[in-house]
Order: structure tokens, then sequence, then C-alpha cells
């Protein structure tokens, strides 16, 4: 059984949802967050925190948005039919040209996937700046398998971060099969790992050189070279 709020579309009218009442709010900036993307982004997923459960209306059975800041999710919960979301919010700002998220850890991801009741979603939220004003255009809410390969990159952090490779230029597959994805995932590591290889040899042949010069150099730091020169 896979999760009928995903594969039955409801997740998208949470996204509307979110759109909604972050637009329907006054005024929550000031000029100071409101020129900065960091603040802003905190901002919104504070907002996000405090409604999601209500948002998710009859489909939210558990809910949980305590937890911390390096943890992999913002807030969890479980719906009706027991499946459990691990929920990470990301924001897009569109006047910045470029934006390359990291999402989770292929890891974290490939050990919470060995159940099919867990769930690790985004909820992604593309907004401007009008004065002290957010203007969200977009809200995407979807479990990562929805997100196509091809807009998505693995980062040199840790085992690996899956990241979006540009957040202007996020491609969807709805419904899409977390067996295929996955092995896609599978795919991508096995190309990024040899290419992690070749770049840490490189760097072992540099430091080789680097201690090779070290050696051969004249230690003037060592105490019996002040006595050399009494």
């Amino acid at each position: 059984m896979k999760s009928r709020f995903y594969y039955l579309g409801y997740h998208e009218k949470v996204a509307v949802a979110i759109k909604e009442y972050i637009n329907s709010l006054d005024s929550f900036l000031t000029p100071e967050t409101a020129n900065s993307t960091r603040a802003v982004g905190d901002s919104l997923q504070s907002l996000v925190a405090d409604q999601l459960d209500i948002l998710l209306g009859e489909w939210c059975r558990e809910y949980s948005s305590d937890f911390a800041r390096r943890a992999m999710a913002d807030m969890a919960f479980t719906d009706i039919d027991g499946f459990h979301s691990t929920v990470d919010v990301k924001t897009h700002r569109e006047d910045t040209a470029f934006n390359m998220p990291n999402l989770t850890s292929i890891r974290r991801l490939a050990r919470l996937y060995e159940s099919d009741i867990d769930y690790f979603s985004l909820i992604m939220i593309k907004y401007r700046i009008d004065g002290k004003d957010v203007v969200v255009s977009e809200v995407l809410f979807l479990p990562i398998e929805f997100l196509d390969w091809r807009c998505l990159s693995i980062g040199a952090l840790g085992w690996g971060q899956i990241q979006i490779a540009n957040s202007n230029q996020i491609q969807i597959i709805q419904q899409n099969s977390r067996k295929r994805w996955m092995l896609q995932l599978c795919d991508a590591v096995m190309e990024f790992y040899p290419k992690e290889i070749s770049k840490i040899s490189e760097r072992i042949r540099e430091f080789e050189s680097v201690r090779d010069y070290w050696e051969s150099k004249e230690d003037i730091w060592a105490d019996d070279s002040l006595e050399s020169h009494k």
C-alpha cells in the first residue's frame, strides 16, 4: 500500500492552502528581516510549522514541530492511514539568480526508506519581497521521490547530500515510483563516488609532495637550532 495523501494528490491541496495562508497575513517582517534572505526563510518556516497540522486538516493524526536545527526534519506528521512524513521546509527568493539547497543525506534517506510507511517530504516556498510583505508565488509540497533526478545532484558533504541543482528549475514527476527513484539515486551515487575518489587521490598526491618539501627542509624552529647561534 502507498500513501493516499501523496498518490491521490491531497498534498497539492495543502500546498495551495499554505500559499493562501502566508499571502493572507499582514506584514510580519521588519525592514531588517526583509533584507535578510535567511531571516525571511526562518520566518516562513516558523509560520508553516505553527499551522501545518491545521492546514492538513483531517489527514493529520499526529504532529510535531519540535526538532533541533540540524535534525532531518523541521516538522513531522502521521496521517490517518498511518504513513509518517518527515518534512523539510525550503524557501527560494525568486530574484536570486541561483540557489542550490541541500535536501538530505543520501545515507539517512536510504535508511529511512527501508520502511515503506516513511516519507521524506519537501515544502518549497517560492516568494518575492514587496516592501515588508512576502508575496508567495508558488508552494510545492511533495515527497522527495516526486522530484525528477534531472533537477537534482549530489554534493560532497559527509556520505553525500541530495541537492536541488537550481531552485529556479524544479522538475516534478507526480505519483512517481519510489523504487524507480531509489534505483536512480543508487546510479547517481555510483557515478558520484568514483569522481570523489579521483579528487581525493589528487589531494593525496599533492600533500605527499608537500610532505616531501617539509621533510627536506631544515628545521630552523627546533631547540637545537638556537644553540648553534649562541
